[in-house]
């Protein structure tokens, strides 16, 4: 199977799967169902799959999440990196965006 995401204004507005037996996926998706449409791969080191509210990177044919937070920013892979390094479980924490922070979850 091969997934393909419909491209509106470079924001994913869906996701589709079509079967390996057609030749070209994003002509078929087109023709049957209009719009733009990009492969997006489940397995792909270096690339992420896309899902619906994802930015399609055009220059590097990659996929980018919502930014979590503010602070947040993209490394080389298209990957949000907080400010600070998630710290090794356990404790299980949290983003703190106020405190720029890892905070532990309390039970």
């Amino acid at each position: 199977m091969a997934y393909y995401a419909q491209i509106v204004n470079d924001l994913v507005t869906d996701v589709i799967v079509i079967n390996d037996d057609v030749v070209d996926g994003a002509e078929f998706a087109h023709n049957l169902l209009g719009g733009a449409w990009v492969e997006t791969f489940i397995d792909t080191a270096g690339k992420n799959y896309a899902s619906i509210g994802y930015t399609y990177d055009a220059v590097n044919n990659n996929f980018i999440a919502p930014q979590p937070y503010p602070s947040w920013t993209l490394d080389n892979n298209d990957i949000w990196q907080p400010p600070v390094p998630q710290p090794p479980a356990p404790p299980q924490t949290f983003w703190n965006e106020a405190t720029q922070s890892w905070v532990p979850y309390e039970l």
